[in-house]
């Protein structure tokens, strides 16, 4: 008997998110790693608004499986008031 492997290829993910910064501004990105890219934000290394505003924290997310869709989103986040983020945010 064989075993025929075959690869089963994930959809990769991408996340579009908002991450809460030390002085209380909030900044919105994508990424296909959340995780990393939060902790890449935390050592400096991430955003140049976010390097002098450390720590930050993640507070919202979203999922897309294709890279345009994330950056779309990013785009329309961050034509959000605060105030309006705040809300998106809240009502996860």
């Amino acid at each position: 008997m064989s075993w025929q492997c075959s690869k089963v290829q994930e959809h990769p993910k991408n996340f579009t998110y908002i991450v809460e910064c030390s002085d209380g501004t909030l900044y919105t990105g994508w990424t296909n790693n959340l995780e990393h890219r939060v902790e890449t934000h935390n050592v400096g290394k991430g955003a140049k608004y976010t390097k002098s505003r450390r720590p930050v924290k993640l507070v919202y997310f979203e999922t897309y499986s294709s890279k345009e869709e994330a950056m779309r989103r990013e785009w329309e986040i961050k034509q959000l008031s605060r105030t309006e983020k705040w809300k998106l945010i809240k009502a996860k």
